[in-house]
Parts: C-alpha cells; sequence; structure tokens
C-alpha cells in the first residue's frame, strides 16, 4: 500500500470514527478533579532553591465554574484537602466526582467494580457524593476539567510564571485573585460568564453538611492480651473477646476507632503527650478484672469502716505504709480475704490486737494472730499496783513502755 492510499483510507476511517457527541450535562450532576500537569513554584527564602507547588483544579460540568489551589504535595491529605475546600468554595456539592484513576482516588481500577481508596470513600459518603473514576486513558470522560486546566495553565501558571512566592498562602492568594478573574471572565460563544452560570446552577447542589469532613488515617492493628492496641505508643482498649484478632484502626486527629469486620467494636478520645498511656473502658474488661479495678482507697477504708474502727484503722495504715497508694492494694485485699476465712469478728478483733502493739500493723502480723489464735483469748487485766515500779503507770497503754524510774531518774 503506498503512502498517498493509506492516507485516503485513514481519512475515511477518521471521517467516521473520529466524530464527537455534544452531552447537555445536568446542573449539580458532576464535579471533575486533576492535578494540572505543570507545576508551580516557591522560593526558599534561605537557600535559594525552587520548591514545587502542584495546582488542584476542580470544575462544575454544568456552569464550568472552576476552583484552583496550590499544594506542595500531591499526597492523600493534600488530595482530600482539596476536595472540601472546593466544596465549600462553590457552596455544595455535586452528585458525583470523577477523578482520574490516581492512588489517592482509586485503589484498584474494574470497568464493572473500581475499589475507591477508603480514606476518598469515606470523604465522599461523609458529603453524599458518589465517586464515579474515568476510564483509563479517557480523558474525555472528564472533558470539562481537562479543558480548564489546560486554560488555567495559561491563565494562572504562565501569569505568575516570573513571580516570586516565599510562602504557599502567599501563593494561594493570588491564585484566588486570578481564580476569580477567570470565573468572572465573559462566555465567547453564550451570554454571562461562569460565575453567572453557577448561581443557576447552585440550587441543584447538595447542601454542605453542619461539619467539614475531618482527614482520618487508617491501619491495621492486633489486639493483644491486655485486650488493648498501640496507636502511635499510647494504648486503647477493646472488648476482651477480640484478643489476638487483627482490626482496622481509624485515627483522626481527636478519635481513635477500632473496628472489626466493618463493625465499629471501640471509640475512644485519642490520647496526646507522653507514650504509654492507657485509655482503658470497664466494659471491655473480663469480669475479673472489673472487679480488681473498681478497688481503691476509698472503697477499702469504706469496706474496713464496715466492719469495725480498728479494721478501718489498719486499713489507712497499710495505704500509708508505701510511696504510692496503688502498691498497698494487694496487702488491702489480702485483708478483706481474712475476713472471708476467719470471719469479721475476729478480723475486727485481731486488728484491735494489732493496734495495741504497734500504730502501723502490717499484714503478716494480723495474719498471725487469726493463725495462732490469740485474738480469741482476752488480755490479762492488771492492777495498778501490781505493775512494777520501774513501769510508768501513766504513760503509753503499751507494755513495754519504761518509764522515768527505769533510768534511775526522779518521776
Amino acid at each position: 500500500m503506498m503512502y498517498t492510499q493509506f492516507c485516503l483510507y485513514y481519512r475515511q476511517y477518521a471521517v467516521i470514527h473520529k466524530a464527537t457527541l455534544h452531552i447537555d450535562h445536568k446542573p449539580g450532576e458532576r464535579m471533575e478533579v486533576d492535578w494540572a500537569g505543570t507545576t508551580m513554584a516557591l522560593q526558599n527564602n534561605i537557600t535559594g532553591k525552587s520548591i514545587a507547588v502542584y495546582l488542584f483544579v476542580a470544575a462544575l460540568s454544568c456552569s464550568g465554574y472552576a476552583y484552583a489551589e496550590g499544594f506542595l504535595s500531591q499526597n492523600q491529605e493534600s488530595w482530600i484537602t482539596a476536595h472540601v475546600n472546593a466544596f465549600s468554595y462553590f457552596g455544595g456539592v455535586a452528585k458525583m466526582l470523577v477523578p482520574d484513576n490516581l492512588k489517592t482516588g482509586v485503589v484498584g481500577y474494574d470497568w464493572y467494580t473500581p475499589v475507591i481508596n477508603k480514606v476518598y470513600h469515606e470523604m465522599a459518603e461523609h458529603y453524599g457524593t458518589a465517586v464515579i473514576p474515568a476510564r483509563v486513558r479517557k480523558p474525555k470522560d472528564k472533558p470539562r476539567v481537562e479543558g480548564t486546566v489546560g486554560i488555567l495553565s495559561t491563565w494562572i501558571i504562565a501569569a505568575l510564571r516570573d513571580s516570586q512566592f516565599f510562602c504557599l498562602a502567599e501563593l494561594n492568594e493570588v491564585v484566588r485573585a486570578k481564580l476569580l478573574e477567570f470565573n468572572e471572565k465573559p462566555f465567547q460563544k453564550k451570554a454571562g460568564n461562569r460565575l453567572s452560570a453557577l448561581e443557576e446552577e447552585k440550587p441543584f447542589l447538595l447542601p454542605l453538611p453542619v461539619h467539614t469532613f475531618e482527614m482520618a488515617q487508617w491501619n491495621i492493628a492486633t489486639v493483644q492480651f491486655n485486650y488493648h492496641i498501640a496507636v502511635d505508643k499510647q494504648n486503647y482498649s477493646v472488648p476482651y473477646e477480640y484478643i489476638k484478632r487483627k482490626v482496622d484502626v481509624r485515627i483522626t486527629k481527636n478519635v481513635v476507632e477500632v473496628f472489626y469486620d466493618g463493625n465499629r467494636i471501640a471509640s475512644h478520645p485519642r490520647l496526646h503527650g507522653r507514650a504509654g498511656q492507657y485509655n482503658t473502658l470497664p466494659e471491655h474488661m473480663p469480669a475479673n478484672h472489673q472487679a480488681y479495678s473498681q478497688w481503691n482507697a476509698e472503697r477499702f477504708l469504706s469496706w474496713g469502716r464496715s466492719i469495725g474502727k480498728s479494721t478501718e484503722a489498719v486499713v489507712a495504715a497499710l495505704l500509708e505504709s508505701r510511696h504510692i497508694e496503688q502498691q498497698s492494694y494487694k496487702a488491702c485485699m489480702g485483708l478483706l480475704k481474712l475476713a472471708d476465712k476467719y470471719s469479721v469478728t475476729r478480723l475486727e478483733t485481731a486488728c484491735k490486737r494489732a493496734l495495741s502493739y504497734t500504730t502501723m500493723p502490717s499484714l503478716k502480723s494480723i495474719q498471725t494472730i487469726l493463725k495462732s489464735g490469740s485474738d480469741k483469748f482476752s488480755e490479762p487485766k492488771v492492777s495498778r499496783s501490781d505493775k512494777p515500779n520501774n513501769y510508768d503507770t501513766s504513760a503509753s497503754q503499751h507494755a513495754f513502755t519504761r518509764g522515768a524510774s527505769y533510768y534511775g531518774r526522779k518521776s
């Protein structure tokens, strides 16, 4: 086949297969989004090096009203933030979002069931819209934003190429001013401009929710034997039934949520500050752990008070015996179990006898009194006349206290 013949056949093919279709877009139906291929730049005022700035562009398919904003990265956080700011700028949300198949938007492409990025899908659910990505290498699926990107590359990026900016906020302020000029620019082939077209389309947009979407990060964690998961070196409880199970963790600035098989099983305020803190809900604990965790100093004292003054005094002494109060809880629990083993009456008597020896009795001394049965015998009553002269009868009640005469002094 000669070249001239090939050209003839190709022109015949092009006439048939390059036909275009005009589509009338419904108002409020689609918002097309993309990154501009050409970058802008910031100037580092210390090193003088240039820092790339990526321009996000969104356009409403019906009115053509556009939004643009510069970001230092094309990561997930920038992608979501750009959408949230675009919704706010438009004053409403379109029923469909049409992005490219970039990883921050689409995890896996399939003709029938494309897999949308989890955070992107969550953002769309929050605003009541749906993500319908364009086909791979099919720019005509989102012609409005493709055309807008080309125009804004000239209207904004090329116009500002000789300007110097030292911070992103300063650059975006100028971008916003140029964007307003672009939206107010009259149409060439019809009356009005993009701003006036937006006023007609705006009533058909979905209303903005009361609260803006809060960016979330998703992780996978394994529930440990202490029924906690670790997130950024902080620990959060989950129901103990999920020990050794893998769970999905949604992390925002203020909240940590735990999901298993798509169902939320725990939610906690996010901990900040020193590492190693614990946030534990009592209902996540096994029954025996709940019983132990509910004991505190006031409850131990109340329990001792219910038995008698001597037992309460011993409990108070045990609590004061350690520098850290929690270190004495086991001793108090041991004292509680003595009441179950020997009866509360004997325990009160044993505590009274132990206090007659010292003001700071130990658990071991109480155990010894109860094991030997000495609490069952009453103390011998000694008359004042029977006491030796070398002991001070007016001194303490303790038998081992010596008077002044013992040391050879006059009383």
